[in-house]
Formats: structure tokens, sequence, C-alpha cells
């Protein structure tokens, strides 16, 4: 099985607003870099369309190491708040609907097939490949506000 390195980050210019997301993607040497952005989204929307995309470009199941300094989408994984929100059909321990259920019954799916290990880095460190795509993702955001006709609905 290879094994492939995915650092994403994900940004919005307000929560909601303008947003934008970049996944590297890493193996023998070899660098793809993936992004995009959205009119109108949240922060922690464009940190898990990072991870979905990036797992998505996987042509063949591999053991992937993915960073993030996302601790939603970290947390979500390692301390098992997705499998629970899973049996609870969707809803959180206060019977809330989960906010992003679309994304993460797709990350899931994504997930599928692949040994996935979530790392978390501390945002705005110094960790070279997180940087990139904090930039890259910052930069799609700045696109997208640059054509947005008028503010988010709240």
């Amino acid at each position: 099985m290879k094994r492939v390195e995915l650092f994403t980050d994900g940004a919005s210019l307000g929560n909601p607003g303008p947003g934008g997301w970049a996944a590297l993607l890493r193996y023998a040497g070899r660098e793809k870099l993936l992004f995009g952005g959205e009119a109108c989204t949240t922060n922690n929307r464009m940190e898990l369309t990072a991870a979905l995309e990036g797992l998505r470009a996987l042509k063949e199941p591999c053991e992937v190491d993915l960073y993030t300094d996302s601790q939603y989408l970290q947390k979500a994984l390692d301390e098992g708040w997705l499998e629970r929100w899973a049996k609870n059909g969707w809803r959180t321990r206060e019977g809330k609907p989960v906010k992003n259920q679309d994304l993460w019954q797709a990350l899931l799916q994504a997930m599928a097939g692949h040994r996935v290990r979530f790392h978390w880095v501390r945002g705005h460190a110094g960790h070279p490949e997180n940087g990139r795509v904090d930039r890259e993702a910052r930069r799609q955001a700045q696109e997208q506000k640059a054509k947005v006709q008028a503010p988010c609905p709240p």
C-alpha cells in the first residue's frame, strides 16, 4: 500500500463568508496542490472540504498521513465524535442535527479503503506545508471575495 502525506487547510473571510481550501498531496518526492473556494461558506466547511478533496484525489487504496490545523476535524475523528454522530442518526448529544453532515458523510466515504491517520499541527507556527496550504486557502478565499456581489446571509 502506498504511503501518502496529505496537508490540508481551509479559510473563510467571515463566518459565513467567502472561503477557500487547499490540499497538498505528497508521494515519492512528487507533490500535487489542489484548491478551490466557495462564495458563501464557513471555515469548518472549508477545512472539511480540503480533507475530502485530498482523499478523493487518491486513485487507489493508500496509507494516508493527514495533517490538519483544524481541531474540529481532528477531534471528530480521533475522539470518536463522528462514530457517535452516525450511530445517533446524525444528531449531537443534545439532540441537535450535526452541522456539515453532508461533508462528514462524504468524508467517511472518501476514507473507505484507505488507512488514514490524522495529525494535528498548530496553525501559523512555522510548519512549512501547513503554511503553504494556509496561504493557498486564503488566496482562494480572497478570489471568492472579489467575485461576491452581496454579503452572505447570517
